[in-house]
Parts: structure tokens; C-alpha cells; sequence
């Protein structure tokens, strides 16, 4: 493959149009473009026409896992594909499954409990303040999240279940993996506020907000500080020895 010059613009790294022929050359290159900024803390992101990935570290590079990551166009749309308006926060194990969920204002969550015994699920939050008392497996509960925030969950019963469901009026929204990565796929070309949450994020934290852009035919990577607290606002299983 022929030599690949990257150009630099406003400090961001500018990948040209490339051809079907040279896709191989440009992943490697983009793999260890990753590999750099990966040194760097913060919020790294390969901005694709149609597909945006992102990952998501805190101050000391470890990834950062269950990150919501929102996306709000600048632009007048019809072309975003639909977001679900139900969802579910599992008791399962004695924990909350999942830890964050990242849900649609005006959605129904649905709280099954598939542990033989019962919970007690309820949320003091300004978003959303609910109870849902003493119920087993074979009773149905859900919630309908009609405000725009974060509602912390706990159990009356389980002090170690914890787990967040974070409401938004964004239209492309998602949470990190694992290894802080996410991907997001058949995005419209245009200006974006990218936006992100975590339980452990900082107020006026450095790099929760910025704006993007979504061109075609370049990709542009992205860095961005991200701070959150040293201690870590975890859910621990019964035992108290393993972190979910």
C-alpha cells in the first residue's frame, strides 16, 4: 500500500477519503492511533460517516465501564433510527441487572424479579421517586420515567443492590463496555453535542460535553479529559467480595 499522510486541524487528526483497496492500511493505522491517545486520559473517539465509536477512560487510562454516552443533533432529522420506549432492570443474583441504564424520557421500565425470594425496589430521586414494595417472581412492576435525570435505585431488603437509570431527551444514547468502549452506527452526517454520564463523574467535570462533527468522506479522532472520583460508586453481590 502506498504511503498515508495524516494531517492535523484544530488539533484533531484528519484521515482522508480512502478506497475499498486501502481499508486494511487505514484499520492498522487507526489502531495505533488508538494505541497513542490511549495514554492520554480521557475521552477518545473515531468519528465515521454513518458510525461513531467511542471510548471512555477515567484520569489514571482504565477503562471506564457503564458511561452513558449521548448523542443530540444540531440539525433537524428524520433520520435517526427509533429509540425503544421499554426496557428492564433485572433483580437477578441479588443485584441490579444492569448497573446503568440509560433509557428515553416517557419510557416503561419493567422491574422483573427472578430471584426465589422477594425485593423491595424503590428510588428517592428528584426524577423519579417511586416504591415498589414486597414482590416475587410471579408479580409484574414497571415504572414510567417521565423526567429528564438520574434516579438512583436501591432494595428495602438487599443494602448492596445499587444500580442508576439515567433519563434523557437524546435520541442516540447508549453505555460503555467493559474495556469503555461504544459504538454507534447509521448516524446522519452533521453537528452533534456529545454528551457523558457516569455515577462517579465529577460535577463541571472536564469533557462531559463537546461537539462533534460528522462528515463524510473524513474521520476524525477526538480527546477529550474525562474526571470522575477515585472512590467508586459500586454494587457489590451478596457476599460483599465481588463488584458488579
Amino acid at each position: 500500500m502506498a504511503r498515508t499522510d495524516l494531517r492535523t486541524k484544530n488539533g484533531l487528526v484528519i484521515v482522508p477519503a480512502f478506497s475499498v483497496s486501502t481499508v486494511a492500511g487505514y484499520v492498522k493505522a487507526l489502531r495505533s492511533l488508538f494505541c497513542l491517545i490511549g495514554m492520554v486520559c480521557g475521552l477518545s473517539a473515531t468519528v465515521l460517516a454513518a458510525g461513531l465509536g467511542v471510548t471512555v477512560t477515567d484520569p489514571k487510562d482504565r477503562p471506564l465501564s457503564d458511561a452513558v454516552v449521548t448523542l443530540t443533533p444540531l440539525f433537524e432529522t428524520n433520520g435517526l433510527p427509533p429509540v425503544s420506549v421499554k426496557a428492564e432492570m433485572v433483580q437477578e443474583g441479588t443485584i441490579f441487572v444492569p448497573f446503568v441504564l440509560p433509557v428515553k424520557v416517557g419510557s416503561v421500565v419493567d422491574f422483573p424479579n427472578r430471584d426465589p425470594f422477594r425485593h423491595h425496589v424503590y428510588s428517592f430521586s428528584k426524577t423519579k421517586t417511586f416504591e415498589l414494595r414486597l414482590y416475587s417472581q410471579a408479580q409484574e412492576n414497571s415504572v414510567v420515567f417521565d423526567t429528564a435525570g438520574v434516579a438512583a435505585l436501591g432494595c428495602n431488603i438487599h443494602d448492596n443492590m445499587l444500580a442508576y437509570v439515567f433519563v434523557t431527551e437524546a435520541p442516540v444514547f447508549g453505555t460503555t463496555d467493559a474495556d469503555g468502549r461504544l459504538t454507534f452506527m447509521d448516524l446522519p452526517e452533521g453537528d452533534y453535542t456529545l454528551e457523558i454520564w457516569h455515577p462517579d463523574l465529577k460535577k463541571k467535570a472536564n469533557g462531559a460535553t463537546q461537539r462533534i462533527t460528522i462528515t463524510e468522506p473524513e474521520a476524525v479522532i477526538l480527546r477529550v479529559p474525562v474526571d470522575v472520583r477515585s472512590f467508586r460508586r459500586r454494587q457489590r453481590g451478596p457476599d460483599g467480595t465481588e463488584d458488579y
